[in-house]
């Protein structure tokens, strides 16, 4: 007898708010914002587009240490439970390209400037909702589920 599998999205425990918040502050902004420059270089070149928008999906990591998502399925099958764990289900790829191309390639450039004014110009109090947008790229650039 076989149960339907039930997908929980999870993240991997890594360093607690501590550490990320110290992080960021030493490292993270500076490194966070050659980041998002190298990426968008790569952007704007054809061959450079795959490695730009791997390194957007991965800002979150690079700029907070933010764990990366995996998928956790439990399923039961002979009364045994069975765990699998993986990436995250995305949407289409065809669905993920057009948006990329009429939205999300310009939106993002615009929505990423957005984080680092507040960032910048709050003077630290705007750092809950600069954290947000930036776990939020990937979203906003490619629809990638995170």
């Amino acid at each position: 007898m076989s149960t339907q599998p039930s997908p929980v999205p999870m993240r991997t425990p890594g360093p607690g708010c501590l550490v990320r918040g110290l992080y960021f502050i030493f490292f993270g902004w500076w490194l966070g914002l050659i980041w998002t420059l190298t990426a968008w270089f790569f952007n704007l070149t054809i061959l450079g587009l795959p490695l730009g928008l791997a390194m957007i999906n991965r800002i979150p990591q690079v700029m907070t240490l933010r764990p990366e998502r995996v998928q956790t399925t439990v399923e039961v099958k002979d009364g045994a439970p069975v765990i699998r764990q993986g990436a995250v289900k995305q949407l289409p790829f065809l669905l993920r390209a057009i948006y990329f191309i009429a939205i999300g390639f310009w939106f993002s450039l615009v929505w990423m400037l957005l984080a680092w004014i507040f960032t910048t110009l709050t003077l630290g109090f705007g750092l809950p909702l600069a954290f947000w947008m930036f776990d939020r790229t990937p979203c906003v650039t490619t629809l990638a589920k995170i």
